[in-house]
C-alpha cells in the first residue's frame, strides 16, 4: 500500500481515511504533520493486512506487540526510537478516534510502550561559522540576493524552513522590521528582524524578485528560479549548497539555523520566555533544551571573568 487512497478499502483502511480527514478538517494540522501521520498509518495497515486483519475489532494486543517487534527487529521496518515513538503516537490517536466514532468498542493500544528516547542537544553554529554561511552566496544577481535573504531571514528570525517558504509579500513589514509567520497548528506569531536583514530584504524586493516572478499576481515572498513559490526541499538544497561552499556542510542540518538563532539569543542574555515566544513553542519546557547548549558558553565566561573561578 503506497497510500491510503490505493485500492478498495477494508474497514480498517476506511477508518484510517476518515481519521486523516478528521486531522485535516477538525484538527487543522499542517500538511507536513498530516503526511507524517499518513506514513505511520500506511506502515501499520500494511502490517495488519499481512496478518489478515482488516477490521478494527480484529486488532488485538498480540498483533500490536507483533507490530512493535517488527519496528525494532528490522526486516525493512526498523526505526529509530524517536520514529518508533511517533508511529506509536499516531496509532494510539487512530484507535482512540475509532472508539469515539463507533468503529470499535475498545482501544487495545495501552499495550504499546514507547521506547526511551535519548535527548540529543541541538547543534548550533558558532559565530565564525554562521558568518561563513551568511557570506557564502556570491554575486549581485537575482539568485545571489535571494539566497542571501533566505539565510539572513532564517538566522535573524529562527523561523522553520516551512514557515519561511510559506510567507507572502504582505507578511513582511520593512519599515517596522517585523515578519508575521504561520507556525505549527496554524498559529501566527510576529518576529522582529535586524537592519542587515532589512537591507537584504529591500534589495531582494527591488532588484531580484521582480525579475524572478512570472505572474504579476504572485504573492509568494520567496520564489524559485522559475518564478513559483520555493518549496521546503528547494530551500534545503540552497542552504546545503552554500554550507558546502562555506566548508561547513557537515555542521548544517535543516534546523541548524533555528537552533543557532535560539542559542545565540540565550548566550546574549535573552529571557527563556522571550525565546519561547519567538520560536513559537507551546511550552517553555521545549525551549529549555537550549539552556543545555549554552551551558559550556556560560562556564567559559565564568572561568574567564570570576576572580575565584
Amino acid at each position: 500500500m503506497k497510500d491510503l487512497s490505493d485500492g478498495e478499502p477494508s474497514e480498517l483502511v476506511a477508518a484510517a481515511r476518515e481519521f486523516i480527514n478528521y486531522l485535516q478538517v477538525e484538527k487543522g494540522l499542517s500538511a507536513n504533520t498530516i503526511s507524517a501521520y499518513r506514513r505511520s498509518l500506511v506502515r501499520y495497515l500494511d502490517f495488519m493486512a499481512e496478518k489478515g486483519i482488516s477490521s478494527p475489532g480484529g486488532v488485538t494486543k498480540d498483533s500490536l506487540l507483533d507490530f512493535a517487534a517488527r519496528l525494532q527487529d528490522g526486516e525493512g521496518y526498523k526505526l529509530s526510537p524517536r520514529s518508533t515513538a511517533q508511529v506509536f503516537s499516531a496509532i494510539r490517536m487512530f484507535h482512540r478516534f475509532m472508539v469515539t466514532e463507533g468503529y470499535d468498542e475498545a482501544d487495545p493500544t495501552s499495550i504499546l510502550t514507547s521506547p526511551r528516547i535519548t535527548m540529543t542537544l541541538p547543534r548550533a553554529l558558532n559565530h565564525e561559522n554562521i558568518e561563513k554561511l551568511l557570506n557564502a552566496p556570491h554575486g549581485g544577481d537575482e539568485k545571489g540576493v535571494r539566497d542571501r535573504l533566505i539565510l539572513e531571514m532564517l538566522y535573524a528570525t529562527g523561523m522553520r524552513i516551512s514557515e519561511l517558504v510559506g510567507l507572502d509579500l504582505g507578511d513582511v513589514d520593512t519599515s517596522e522590521r517585523l515578519v508575521t509567520c504561520r507556525g505549527k497548528g496554524g498559529k501566527w506569531r510576529i518576529i522582529p528582524f535586524g537592519t542587515i536583514t532589512r537591507e537584504t530584504l529591500e534589495q531582494y524586493l527591488q532588484d531580484a524578485r521582480p525579475h524572478l516572478v512570472r505572474s504579476a499576481g504572485s504573492q509568494a515572498l520567496i520564489v524559485n528560479m522559475r518564478g513559483g513559490r520555493l518549496t521546503r526541499q528547494g530551500c534545503w538544497k540552497i542552504i546545503k549548497g552554500h554550507a558546502r561552499t562555506a566548508g561547513i556542510e557537515d555542521l548544517v542540518t535543516p534546523h541548524v539555523l533555528r537552533h543557532t538563532f535560539a542559542t545565540h539569543l540565550l548566550e546574549g542574555g535573552a529571557s527563556l520566555l522571550v525565546v519561547r515566544d519567538l520560536l513559537g513553542h507551546e511550552s517553555v519546557s521545549t525551549t529549555q533544551i537550549y539552556t543545555e547548549v549554552t551551558r559550556d558558553h556560560l562556564m567559559d565566561v565564568y572561568r574567564r571573568t570570576h576572580p575565584r573561578a
